[in-house]
């Protein structure tokens, strides 16, 4: 959007951002699949942001000479060319696009990271303990106190109920509100010694990428930079935004990954460079990445791990005190472990991703990034997987919703995230619906797969196909 004394003047970006990621000769679309749906990074002269002035209204931001009068898109290497034959899929493919590092984008407070195994331990020696007291009592001991505890279950269940009004006290009073959402959240650690502790997580990054980095002056380093400066800029209304300073690295890695750490440091795998098919894709997936520092949900993980780690001590003491033997009081642990894991930690985090994709997409939205191409991004992701045959895991087993889903939610957001677009005066998008274009050329693939079965084959080969695609 180009603003001048509030006239403004909207580019076609279309010819030179938006492209479906079934294109390209066949070298490049085997390519896609091999690399993880590979497209190019090539200089562009094309002006995708230009400059723009803050709108009217306070509710987002258009900023200033952000991309350049020469700034860098994303293109596919070549455009719809009839007829595509492909052979030889030789890929690996992620099976899911996780984006977030093994650690939740920071570690927890050093002090718990020691303390944690501590505790357990101290929980497995004491029921142990208790185990071997009780059965070393004579049975007339153990009838006197089972007397004792009939005599005295009042107070017992007293004592019970009043550590449970504890831990529901100690929930309540440490709850807060999500910033931009809303949502009421645990939240036990400080933010700022949070984001302190982010530094250690950055040096181990550094030090495993250090002969990885992508150089400032390289193209894909650039597109990263100046899409994330955009983002910024289009939503420094938001404090939590301009509190950080966005420092941004491109990794020379093969994985489709992004992360952000607390503290503002922006890590990007080459690999979900190649993932994307154009400039929209890219600006939704890094404003979900820093929606996921903006609303501190790195801190808001470690506290909720913390809470119930410290609640599962009590069952981890009892388990260890009612099974008779240390083998069966093992499984029974892994077992309340396991629980613990599907029923609460792993339902949590999908909640936060799906919020970090709501937010990302109202950050993208105000950025005047085309929406729409969102939710195409994870119906790219779900064929990839299908294509090369990995199994469809349900999505209980996941930290992450599944591609389906989280495109279908996205397909929800997306006509409100227009209407914020919309708000910022962004230019009206042009050209057809990513979504449709997608959506048909997915049909035009089952028919040419239809078309080129042979009579006698009695199972389709989806590792070798040969397929047409139209010029579009």
């Amino acid at each position: 959007v180009s603003c001048t004394r509030g006239r403004c003047q909207r580019l076609d970006l279309s010819r030179c951002t938006r492209s479906c990621f079934l294109t390209g000769s066949p070298d490049s679309f085997r390519n896609f699949i091999s690399k993880g749906q590979r497209c190019l990074l090539n200089v562009s002269n094309t002006e995708v942001y230009k400059n723009a002035h803050h709108s009217s209204g306070q509710f987002c931001f258009q900023p200033s000479q952000l991309l350049g009068e020469k700034t860098l898109s994303l293109q596919i290497s070549s455009v719809w060319q009839p007829p595509l034959h492909v052979s030889a899929w030789n890929t690996q493919i992620i099976r899911s696009f996780h984006t977030s590092p093994s650690f939740q984008a920071a570690p927890v407070p050093l002090f718990w990271i020691i303390v944690k195994p501590a505790q357990k331990l101290f929980a497995i020696i004491l029921g142990r303990s208790i185990r071997n007291w009780w059965k070393a009592l004579p049975p007339n001991k153990r009838e006197l106190f089972k007397e004792s505890a009939r005599k005295n279950k009042w107070k017992i269940l007293l004592g019970v109920s009043s550590l449970g009004v504890l831990f529901v006290m100690f929930y309540f009073t440490h709850l807060e509100e999500t910033p931009i959402t809303g949502r009421a959240r645990l939240l036990v650690f400080g933010k700022e010694h949070f984001r302190e502790l982010s530094q250690m997580e950055y040096d181990m990054w550094m030090e495993e990428f250090k002969h990885k980095m992508l150089p400032e002056t390289d193209a894909r380093y650039q597109v990263v930079e100046r899409v994330v400066g955009h983002l910024s800029e289009s939503n420094k209304d938001v404090p939590q935004v301009s509190a950080l300073q966005w420092v941004i690295h491109v990794v020379d890695e093969p994985g489709v990954n992004a992360f952000v750490l607390p503290n503002g440091q922006v890590f990007v795998f080459t690999g979900l460079l190649n993932a994307v098919s154009d400039i929209h894709q890219l600006s939704f997936i890094l404003g979900h990445e820093i929606a996921h520092a903006v609303l501190e949900h790195a801190a808001e993980k470690a506290s909720l791990v913390h809470f119930l780690d410290f609640l599962s001590l009590i069952f981890l003491t009892m388990i260890w005190a009612i099974c008779p033997r240390d083998s069966l009081a093992v499984v029974g642990q892994w077992i309340q472990s396991k629980l613990q894991e599907f029923m609460f930690d792993r339902p949590y985090s999908r909640t936060l991703e799906a919020e970090a994709d709501k937010v990302g997409l109202q950050f993208a939205a105000k950025a005047c990034v085309d929406v729409r191409a969102s939710s195409v991004f994870w119906q790219q992701m779900e064929l990839a997987e299908t294509i090369q045959g990995q199994p469809k895991l349900p999505e209980w087993l996941s930290t992450h919703p599944s591609h389906e889903n989280r495109a279908e939610h996205l397909d929800r957001l997306i006509p409100e995230a227009l209407k914020i677009r919309e708000s910022c005066n962004c230019p009206s998008l042009s050209g057809p619906d990513p979504r449709l274009i997608f959506k048909l050329n997915m049909q035009h693939l089952l028919e040419s797969s239809k078309d080129q079965e042979t009579p006698n084959s009695t199972k389709h080969d989806l590792s070798k196909p040969k397929l047409d695609f139209p010029h579009s």
